[in-house]
């Protein structure tokens, strides 16, 4: 086993954990969110996966926000999940952001020699916006996982990162799960 491959594994196993916490949304998913997204860096700079590095750098810094705004929320509702509703501005402001990001992403990575750039730009912008919803509460935040984990699961078997793509089927199984434990056990704040 090489030393990129222990960062896939140490980050396959640290996920599984983030999300078993996030689908019963404990707040110290964020805590594991870190460390999971930090050894994901080192495995997608060592790929030259630009955008997907980038995107575990997000990750670190919207953990930080999330675990406030859960704190917060925590407080609100006493028993369940809490969930919050995204307003049509929200909702628009989300498909402008993935349309604009994407294509500017595919232009700088494909300028960086990206060998996925397109998939990479699209899967890369897609998780920014569900981890914004996510930190936000907002339960179609798990629909957008589906779509992006199974992109991500592709993107990584094609690259030859098989504990990647492991870790990337199972958060899209989960989060099929999660949808449905959300909506059953959620109350709107």
């Amino acid at each position: 086993m090489d030393w990129i491959e222990a960062f896939e594994i140490f980050s396959l196993v640290t996920g599984v954990i983030y999300l078993v916490l996030e689908v019963l949304q404990k707040n110290f998913m964020w805590v594991v969110g870190i460390l999971t997204a930090a050894a994901a860096v080192v495995a997608f700079a060592a790929q030259h996966l630009y955008a997907s590095m980038s995107l575990n750098v997000y990750y670190v810094v919207v953990s930080v926000i999330g675990l406030a705004q859960w704190k917060k929320d925590e407080e609100k509702v006493q028993e369940g999940i809490h969930l919050r509703k995204i307003s049509g501005r929200g909702l628009l402001l989300s498909a402008c952001v993935f349309a604009a990001g994407t294509v500017l992403l595919y232009f700088i990575l494909s300028a960086l020699g990206d060998p996925a750039s397109w998939l990479d730009a699209g899967v890369t912008v897609l998780s920014a916006v569900a981890t914004w919803w996510l930190a936000k509460s907002i339960p179609q935040q798990w629909i957008l996982w589906i779509v992006a984990d199974f992109a991500s699961a592709y993107l990584c078997f094609s690259q030859g990162m098989n504990w990647m793509t492991v870790l990337y089927v199972f958060y899209a199984l989960s989060a099929i799960y999660g949808y449905y434990h959300w909506k059953k056990q959620g109350r709107y704040v």
